[in-house]
């Protein structure tokens, strides 16, 4: 059974995911060890269709399903070909949750969503800005949504109560594109 307080260490990245809320998503890359099993120790790579092939039971769904209760459903299934397995399933790679910042900022690119963010500490996650960046109207495009965000005017008027005038430190979602000009 997986450990109930168990936080996996993500790749080298030193961000860890919480097994008991992470929801594993396609393309994520799990390690699912069975205690004194090494046929069924290994990495799995989550497939497109959201599911594991394990040895055994074949295919598991993964997708949708916390790291602890993926190693229930495992035990389970397992159970009835081995005498009571012990199995701690870790997400060691997320690749289905992230979201991407373009323009001018030090470090561009994708970004692994593992835990929650803020948009200005997503900001911070790039490496800051280039010295002409405009910091006053940064851009985020989230489906059909374009919601914009002032980091001047968050800085300088955080903590002071002042909302919904583009200075309002939202929480970045899966997907999100932050354009920075």
């Amino acid at each position: 059974m997986a450990n109930p307080d168990a936080k996996d260490v993500v790749g080298g990245s030193g961000l860890a995911v919480d097994t008991k809320t992470y929801v594993i998503g396609p393309e994520d890359i799990l390690f699912i060890r069975v205690w004194r099993e090494a046929e069924f120790t290994s990495q799995y790579g989550v497939r497109p269709d959201g599911k594991i092939t394990v040895p055994l039971i074949k295919d598991v769904q993964a997708s949708g399903l916390t790291p602890d209760k993926l190693g229930e459903n495992l035990t389970q299934q397992l159970g009835e070909y081995l005498n009571k397995p012990e199995i701690t399933v870790s997400v060691i790679q997320v690749n289905s949750k992230k979201f991407f910042i373009t323009g001018e900022v030090n470090r561009p690119g994708q970004f692994p969503l593992v835990t929650p963010i803020t948009i200005f500490d997503a900001i911070s996650g790039a490496g800051g800005f280039h010295d002409f960046a405009n910091r006053k109207d940064i851009l985020v495009i989230r489906g059909d949504q374009r919601l914009h965000f002032n980091y001047d005017q968050y800085v300088n008027q955080k903590g002071k109560g002042k909302k919904g005038k583009g200075n309002d430190n939202f929480w970045i979602e899966n997907g999100d594109h932050i354009v920075i000009k």
